[in-house]
């Protein structure tokens, strides 16, 4: 059996003491290698199909232009423009032109737009020159910020090159999706490919206007692919980029596509986004390409180098559009080391196969006319690549340390405890077969060292005079709250069903006290697991099916008991024993959580209409403009002690419980576009506007029956007044935003 130095490869520690100023003479060698393509660095072999010879890029968008869907679609609108001209001349009674010249006018202004289109688009992967520089460039960058290298398992990537050659001798393409957590996340991943023999990727990114022209070429040289961030109605622009994709995969070329859609500035997996795979299932239906190997890649950093902007965002400061280059173009950022980066590849599967057995449980979709079912089919088959995501994320020693400190109660903890809680969760992650990385001949305490060391401002630690023994604790919990998170995915439905259990363990009392019935219990979870599910990714089965496997789990882990017979659950004998710690440990994962839906349902109070409207009418405001006041609020609620955690006031998982409301009906959104803007309003639900008396909010009805039913989840303490005095003083709050819902603010609401 391999030892894990054996099973784990650091790729670039044939770099290590290559940096200019440890190694002159080896730095310039390194960069003689890459000039004169010396070994791997030649890219003269690859496994798949043949890429950067002259004339690639024009063939490529030759075959765009001259594509029957794109031909087609621009001989339609041609003939639309043309009919309303016609509508138009009669209506105003002009002189009639030639109405095959103006279509035929049309058609060249379209060819125009379609030409533009694709040059813009289509990549320019034609020199190998190119490509080494751009390796070289990547490898200083990566030496010199991940300065502990980049880890893989090499089993993963033996097992990738089997299917990558099966791949290649069929003309298949490799369609990779990895998790998306930092701009590096790229230079990773083609490195990785470069570096182990592997056709490059077609990559697919957001266009970005702060991106230097310079970069952005070159960036097209070895692969990006840009897209626009909003398509809109724009159907030749969306048929020139189903045209592209069906093209990349017929011709064998791999394709990678991030499928949350932007860096996850929370540290879990997003909710993915769906264009790009439904453009893809829609092309495999079609016949466009005969099958695809689907590849599953988690990135995990000690020290992800945006974490300080991510922070900021969510809190609601001004966003700092971010692009690579300019990332990497500040100095401060290349002096920094953050340690090194793992990175795993799940077990590639063929999507034919993939989709003949949904349509086997399913039954038959037609992927192409059946919108319905063909969205139902691309849904499943996101979360599914989520779900392997999450499957092979390995745990740094970060998020063990930040999960550790997060989840214990008080302000801190000694050495001793600090270690055992790690080895505790440690322990736990590897008894549900993921992995914790391991770092050879560094104990526990050798790796809280390490990650103190590194994360200085993240970390606390009280040793002063009168002190018993060294306290650690969190100095930044928000940040930290990163981190943690990537954790949660490892112990949701625990965290869920223990939250559930928590609405009757707060009350206290004894054993018999403390217990739910299991179908009481699944009530509960079932409520909170639906709530949830815009931020969560769960297994798959039945709720009732997996809440009845993670109870077990639970009962094997001594956390909770489970009388079959009467059908009681409850705290074990042991957990009681120990003071809740197993069972607090997976209540605190998902209460800053729980917290954001809550602060956000208490929000919508303030989209009541003030005493001076209608009440029986909903009103709309400006989604940005709300959301600040939505952040406003929780940040008060916060300060003034009646909500546990800054984390939940996170524009993230605020956006996500505004949809989430909005998909159960209670708000309510009205989008607009116009021209590249777009923007929406957002008001309540006329069965969810509360009752005024006096002029006064008061609490009742379905608005405040929701904000009670979510409440209960909620963690109690010290901090936290009681009902009535929160209802009273948190509505007071929200009434005083509502009162402000005056007509004349209503008009100008839009920033």
């Amino acid at each position: 059996m391999k030892t894990d130095e054996q099973k784990y490869q650091n790729i670039m520690d044939h770099v290590g003491s290559l940096r200019l100023r440890e190694n002159p003479s080896g730095f310039f060698q390194n960069i003689g290698k890459h000039y004169s393509g010396t070994d791997w660095r030649g890219y003269e072999t690859f496994i798949g199909t043949k890429l950067f010879y002259s004339g690639h890029a024009e063939e490529m968008k030759n075959n765009i232009l001259n594509s029957q869907s794109v031909r087609n679609i621009i001989e339609e609108m041609a003939e639309q423009k043309t009919i309303q001209y016609e509508t138009e001349q009669d209506s105003n009674k002009k002189k009639k032109l030639n109405r095959e010249k103006f279509k035929q006018t049309c058609i060249q202004k379209l060819n125009t737009m379609a030409s533009k289109i694709v040059t813009h688009s289509v990549t320019t992967m034609e020199s190998k020159r190119k490509l080494r520089w751009m390796a070289l460039m990547t490898e200083i960058i990566l030496a010199r910020l991940y300065d502990q290298g980049i880890y893989i398992n090499k089993n993963q990537w033996v097992e990738l090159r089997r299917i990558a050659l099966i791949a290649e001798k069929n003309k298949q393409p490799l369609l990779l999706l990895p998790s998306h957590k930092s701009h590096i996340d790229y230079m990773v991943i083609n490195y990785l490919m470069v570096r182990l023999g592997f056709q490059i990727p077609h990559t697919i990114a957001v266009e970005n206007n702060n991106q230097s022209a310079l970069f952005g070429s070159l960036l097209k040289s070895v692969g990006a692919l840009y897209i626009r961030q909003e398509w809109g109605d724009d159907v030749l622009y969306k048929t020139i980029m189903e045209e592209y994709f069906s093209l990349i995969l017929s011709n064998g070329l791999n394709l990678q596509c991030f499928i949350e859609g932007t860096q996850s500035r929370l540290g879990k997996l997003l909710t993915p986004k769906l264009g790009v795979l439904k453009m893809i299932l829609e092309s495999f239906g079609k016949g466009r390409f005969s099958d695809c190997y689907v590849v599953p890649i988690a990135i995990s950093y000690e020290k992800t180098l945006e974490l300080e902007s991510y922070t900021d965002e969510l809190l609601g400061n001004p966003q700092k559009q971010e692009s690579l280059s300019g990332l990497l173009g500040v100095a401060p950022v290349l002096l920094q080391k953050m340690g090194r980066v793992d990175a795993r590849i799940g077990k590639p599967y063929s999507l034919k196969q993939w989709v003949e057995r949904e349509m086997k449980s399913r039954g038959h979709v037609d992927l192409v006319n059946d919108n319905e079912n063909k969205t139902m089919m691309v849904k499943s088959f996101a979360y599914q690549i989520l779900s392997d995501i999450n499957a092979i994320t390995p745990i740094l020693p970060t998020s063990l340390v930040g999960t550790v400190i997060l989840t214990l109660r008080g302000r801190g903890t000694g050495r001793n405890e600090l270690v055992r809680r790690i080895d505790w969760l440690t322990e736990m992650i590897r008894a549900k077969n993921r992995e914790v990385v391991k770092f050879p001949n560094m104990t526990t305490d050798d790796l809280i060292d390490r990650v103190l060391s590194m994360h200085k401002h993240l970390f606390g630690q009280r040793q002063e005079q009168g002190i018993i023994e060294p306290t650690y604790y969190g100095t930044d919990r928000f940040e930290l709250s990163y981190y943690r998170n990537q954790v949660i995915h490892l112990f949701i439905e625990e965290a869920i069903i223990c939250a559930s259990l928590y609405t009757i363990i707060k009350k206290g009392g004894g054993q018999l006290d403390q217990r739910m019935r299991f179908y009481e219990l699944l009530k509960e979870v079932t409520f909170l697991s639906s709530l949830l599910k815009m931020d969560m990714i769960y297994k798959p089965g039945t709720i009732e099916d997996n809440t009845r496997r993670t109870v077990q789990w639970l009962v094997d882990h001594n956390v909770l008991y489970f009388d079959q017979e009467n059908d009681w659950i409850g705290l074990s004998e042991v957990e009681r024993k120990s003071g809740r710690e197993n069972y607090d440990f997976l209540c605190f994962l998902i209460w800053p959580f729980i917290e954001s839906y809550w602060l956000t349902c208490v929000s919508l109070f303030a989209l009541t209409p003030s005493p001076l409207l209608p009440q029986n009418q909903s009103i709309f405001i400006d989604s940005r403009v709300f959301m600040a006041r939505t952040q406003a609020l929780g940040k008060t609620l916060y300060f003034q002690g009646e909500l546990s955690y800054l984390e939940a006031v996170n524009k993230e998982t605020i956006t996500n419980a505004f949809h989430r409301f909005e998909q159960e009906g209670v708000l309510l959104r009205n989008q607009y576009s116009q021209l590249k803007d777009s923007w929406s309003e957002v008001g309540l639900n006329i069965d969810y506007i509360p009752e005024r008396y006096n002029g006064v909010l008061v609490p009742r009805g379905r608005l405040w029956e929701l904000a009670e039913l979510i409440g209960k989840f909620r963690r109690e303490g010290k901090n936290r007044r009681d009902n009535v005095a929160v209802s009273s003083h948190v509505l007071q709050m929200a009434n005083d935003l509502a009162e402000r819902n005056d007509s004349s603010t209503l008009r100008n609401s839009k920033l």
